[in-house]
């Protein structure tokens, strides 16, 4: 049933192996096991599917050893990771000092671990029939005696409607009180007898409220409680007052906030309104030339001392789950899943999506479960590296976009860079990309626009007065071409890439529509727009305010463009990301982990703010830090 049962170092020395069928297995170790989950460290959960067969394995973090089993998934062998743990056990216990001693490496791994084989077979055995004698144990049902149900009473099953415990309260106290109180003769004469002496204090209360109530009945000179009480009520306002509402503004303004005149809509005001812009923005001229500028990252740790001592001081959040594993002990997983629990509550809250936070807890296991800790200062800051060290590769692009070199590569080449922008509905496509243009016009590169959303109404106005703006700013630099609205996006793309080839712009911007990833039609025509023009580059915007939708949309588009893409060729992609609104998250940065992790492609641009120089690079660092904090 099994097909192999592996031990080996993570530098790849094989040091046992069993195997009962001729199946090789070398790729299916190299290539899945220890490059795509050892080595890249993406997160696991100890298991991993190839082709038909299933592999689970255990790391063993003190000695370096991981433990290997590959079955075929249709046997379902439930034993499997029994017989990992009872193996891993064994084997560390009776060659322990072997895999201490580094000169052992030298030595054949034959001669030191042949022994294992006989002790192998008896703990398969061992495994087999334990999971045999658990599918066995039939649980017997409790009771009636035992269940709950029979502990109920009959007060306990009775409903009571609301309100009705205080009433009833109300009506015991008053019982026992009237027990208490002086019993009222029926037989007497006055209406209010009481057996307390003529003059006392009762029986002048009896008699006042004996007065009241018939005045009260007869009607006159009722009075109400506010003159009962003596108090004075202040006469009411006559009419209904107008309410002034704060920071309504004044009759004065009216003036310079009224736009409905006529001549405040033609050329020159047009201009004006250009010259004011312009004259806001000058301060912003140059300072987007070269790379972008990071995020602003917080302050780094320091040294260790110090990062000791803050670590120990942030007893709350999931760092104070830590205060329990003291001690010189090795950390079990047992240990660690409260912690591993509560810090992914703690990711999902910062807007991480459910699969990366689970991936990035199961890579924090890995790395630490067999280390041996002494106190909870160490204890806490191997996690916190463990953490650390889990985000940054997960944030860490597999590859690198540098835009301006590649516009120099392009120029070089004789044709334009282009880029399309793609995404769902009013994440800011337009506005990022007018953004990213000025960039590039602050290094001196010529831009031409294409207006590819011709579905939404004002799209191309919004893209012509970002022109404007944009020309106002650097004069002649960015020209913005356009068919009006109803036109093939794929079509029009097509014609600006021309235009742009024969009159020497160095850069292509190609606007799309915004559209759902779940709608088809629209999103067929991206597929054809990306197909038929092959930009150098296809960039995803995507919102900071999302976290498992980031994952949906990203996934969806993905699929679409591989499902859509001409036959015979490799799909095209998503290349990287815009990630937009970061200013308006705080510490909820979670959206950025989702998206890396579902595509593996950088977070190219960062937009931050309202105007053109509020566009930055991500800084890993900075994400981090707000995801631990």
């Amino acid at each position: 049933m099994i097909e192999l049962f592996s031990i080996f170092t993570k530098g790849g020395v094989c040091l046992w192996n069993y195997q009962e069928s001729d199946v090789n297995f070398t790729e299916a170790i190299n290539n899945e096991l220890i490059k795509g989950t050892l080595m890249e460290e993406r997160g696991n959960n100890g298991q991993k599917k190839y082709g038909n067969y299933t592999m689970k394995f255990q790391l063993d973090n003190e000695y370096n050893v991981v433990f290997l089993v590959i079955y075929q998934t249709i046997v379902n062998l439930n034993y499997a990771e029994k017989l990992l743990g009872l193996v891993g056990d064994t084997f560390r216990n009776a060659f322990s000092e072997s895999l201490r001693d580094e000169t052992a490496l030298t030595t054949p791994p034959s001669n030191i671990y042949s022994t294992f084989d006989d002790t192998f077979d008896a703990l398969l055995s061992q495994a087999a029939k334990s999971a045999r004698a658990t599918e066995s144990i039939v649980k017997k049902p409790k009771s009636f005696q035992e269940s709950a149900k029979s502990q109920k009473t009959i007060d306990s099953l009775i409903v009571s409607r609301p309100g009705q415990k205080k009433t009833d309260e109300k009506a015991q106290k008053s019982g026992e009180k009237s027990i208490k109180s002086p019993q009222i003769d029926s037989g007497s004469d006055s209406e209010y007898t009481s057996t307390s002496p003529p003059g006392s204090p009762d029986e002048e209360v009896l008699r006042r409220r004996e007065e009241m109530f018939k005045k009260r009945i007869g009607g006159g000179g009722a009075k109400k409680k506010g003159e009962e009480l003596g108090q004075t009520t202040s006469p009411k306002p006559k009419g209904k007052q107008a309410r002034v509402w704060a920071l309504s503004g004044k009759p004065s303004d009216l003036k310079s906030l009224d736009r409905s005149d006529q001549k405040e809509n033609d050329d020159s005001a047009a201009a004006e309104e250009d010259n004011r812009f312009v004259e806001s923005m000058k301060n912003q001229i140059g300072s987007l030339r070269g790379d972008l500028r990071s995020l602003k990252e917080s302050d780094d740790e320091g040294d260790g001392e110090e990062e000791t001592q803050t670590v120990v001081k942030q007893t709350g959040g999931w760092f104070g789950m830590l205060k329990g594993l003291v001690g010189e002990k090795k950390l079990t997983s047992e240990d660690l899943t409260p912690l591993v629990e509560k810090m992914r509550d703690n990711l999902i809250m910062k807007n991480v999506a459910a699969e990366p936070a689970e991936k990035i807890c199961q890579s924090v296991v890995s790395k630490l479960e067999g280390k041996v800790v002494n106190n909870f200062s160490r204890t806490a800051q191997e996690v916190r590296t463990a953490v650390r060290e889990s985000l940054v590769q997960l944030l860490t692009p597999k590859h690198r976009v540098d835009i301006l070199r590649d516009v120099i590569e392009a120029k070089k080449e004789g044709r334009p860079y282009v880029i399309v922008f793609c995404g769902v509905n009013g994440v800011g496509k337009s506005t990022n990309l007018a953004k990213i243009t000025f960039w590039l016009t602050e290094n001196k590169h010529r831009v031409l626009i294409a207006a590819g959303d011709t579905f939404r109404a004002g799209a191309v106005e919004q893209l012509r007065t970002h022109t404007r703006h944009l020309n106002a700013l650097h004069p002649q630099s960015v020209h913005l071409y356009e068919q009006g609205y109803g036109k093939d996006a794929a079509g029009l793309a097509a014609a600006a890439i021309k235009i742009a080839a024969e009159r020497d712009f160095d850069v292509v911007l190609v606007d799309t529509a915004g559209r759902m990833q779940d709608n088809e039609p629209l999103m067929r025509e991206l597929a054809k727009l990306i197909r038929v023009n092959e930009p150098d580059l296809v960039l995803f915007v995507g919102e900071a305010l999302v976290g498992n939708e980031a994952v949906d949309q990203l996934v969806k588009f993905n699929e679409a463009l591989a499902n859509h893409a001409a036959p015979g060729q490799k799909p095209r992609l998503i290349d990287g990301i815009v990630l937009t609104k970061f200013d308006t998250i705080d510490d909820k940065v979670g959206a950025a982990v989702s998206m890396t992790y579902i595509t593996g492609q950088p977070i190219v641009f960062v937009g931050c703010g309202q105007t053109y120089a509020d566009l930055r690079n991500l800084n890993v660092g900075a994400v981090v830090n707000s995801l631990l904090n």
